[in-house]
């Protein structure tokens, strides 16, 4: 009954070596893939363009109050109480008005970006299933690998099919 479970082991063994041998597997390196693709530049040269007139005019405000705080403490001592009083609460809701607007301006950018990032991980998904089909891979790994040889890194692959794109 020994010998039994020991050829038993052995060609359990034996098996699961020929199988993990025919599998072909990749790995693809994520975060350098968002880093080089081309499509991730080109969408944040979209988001630049489109978030600079913004983020200009806040720049622009944000200069403004700073010259009538300069004003402000300048001219406050020779104002009358009620102008001070006046000129103070006009600077103070000037200042919240940007901070509302500064944190809009946050919101809005990063619910683009959220959208443009998600179209480009569905591009870099397609390149990615399609070269594993085509190449015949297995198994295609990617976050949570703490290490991956040279010969199964398929990340320059990807790399280039997103810049034939």
């Amino acid at each position: 009954m020994r010998h039994f479970y020991l050829i038993i082991t052995l060609l359990c063994s034996l098996y699961s070596t020929q199988v993990a041998a025919e599998l072909k597997i990749g790995f693809v390196n994520a975060i350098r893939v968002m880093e080089k693709a081309p499509q991730v530049k080109r969408a944040n040269s979209r988001l630049e363009r489109e978030f600079a007139p913004r983020q200009r005019r806040l720049v622009s405000a944000k200069q403004a109050i700073r010259k009538k705080e300069e004003r402000f403490a300048k001219n406050s001592a020779i104002m009358s109480d009620s102008k001070a009083l006046q000129a103070g609460r006009e600077i103070r809701d000037k200042k919240r008005d940007l901070k509302r607007q500064q944190e809009e301006f946050r919101e809005d950018y990063n619910i683009r970006r959220t959208e443009e990032l998600e179209k480009i991980q569905k591009v870099i998904t397609k390149v990615i299933q399609d070269l594993a089909k085509r190449e015949s891979y297995d198994f295609i790994l990617s976050d949570g690998v703490i290490w991956a040889s040279k010969r199964v890194d398929l990340t320059n692959k990807v790399l280039k099919k997103l810049r034939n794109k």
